[in-house]
């Protein structure tokens, strides 16, 4: 799926181990994945975004390949906090301390956050299919509850969910994407069989429950204190048509509350974007960044 690129491992200040994926040449280019996926995700835009860009795909920390500590009691070592500077290691042992980045889902939230605490790190910022955390908490409703029942599933305390996804994980993938997908054949089968072997590790499902245990407290916690903080750099917000974000929230509207150069639009699809429709994100993208 990736031919060409190169793997590695990066090992972060506090010694956990990123494996990174990287193609291209150019102005350097982070992408970041969300749940239930890897950096596999970006397969069907990758390629051609190397003939622009120097092109780094991590797995997030507790994702893919990467390192899965093991949660603590105040979710710390998931906080969008520690896995945006996780992103700042990286990238600067690759050698770039300016970049642009385009980030889905979990990983959007990790950019949201990277682009609060390093702003002078990153020059342009591309989110897909999310509006900001505490917003959605917030706003929560009986629809947006049955449409994203995991945000509140994976929430529960060690072990229920942990047990609960460890007793059918391939099930589980394959009902989260087909529920948040737009339509039928999106994903190609090398994508599925990689999604499915890293959700088959224990470790996999604890570490992303942990990430969305961090989103439901440590990380209120820090948006709560940088509630007057805004995103500095320009940003660019599109979103799946078919999907639950933009029928339930005005995704604009809400990220002109957190950051002061917003711009986007809906695309035809659900909530994969890059799987689901990938010439109408790869257009987006390059009309937005700066190569």
């Amino acid at each position: 799926m990736l031919q060409g690129f190169t793997s590695s491992t990066v090992k972060t200040r506090d010694g956990i181990d990123i494996h990174v994926t990287t193609g291209g040449k150019g102005r350097p280019l982070l992408l970041l994945h969300g749940y239930p996926e890897t950096h596999v995700m970006w397969h069907k835009i990758a390629p051609r975004l190397t003939q622009r860009f120097a092109v780094v795909m991590p797995d997030l920390r507790g994702y893919g390949d990467s390192a899965k500590p093991r949660g603590d009691e105040r979710h710390a070592l998931y906080s969008k906090r520690t896995m945006a500077q996780d992103q700042i290691d990286v990238m600067s042992a690759l050698g770039f301390s300016r970049f642009q980045v385009v980030a889905h889902d979990r990983g959007a939230r990790v950019l949201h956050r990277l682009a609060l605490d390093h702003s002078d790190a990153v020059e342009r910022a591309v989110m897909l299919d999310i509006a900001p955390t505490a917003a959605m908490y917030a706003r929560s409703s009986r629809e947006f509850s049955t449409a994203y029942f995991h945000w509140f599933f994976l929430i529960q305390p060690f072990d229920l969910p942990e047990r609960l996804i460890g007793a059918e994980p391939d099930y589980w993938i394959d009902r989260l994407r087909g529920a948040f997908a737009g339509g039928s054949g999106v994903f190609t089968d090398d994508a599925m069989a990689e999604y499915r072997r890293c959700f088959r590790d224990p470790a996999t499902i604890h570490a992303t429950c942990e990430d969305y245990r961090a989103s439901a407290t440590i990380d209120l916690e820090h948006d709560a204190a940088d509630a007057a903080k805004r995103v500095q750099c320009p940003l660019l917000i599109l979103w799946g048509a078919k999907g639950v974000v933009g029928r339930l929230f005005d995704p604009l509207a809400l990220w002109r509350e957190k950051a002061i150069d917003v711009r986007g639009h809906a695309l035809p699809c659900g909530h994969f974007l890059p799987e689901e429709a990938p010439e109408e994100t790869l257009a987006a993208l390059n009309d937005f960044l700066v190569p």
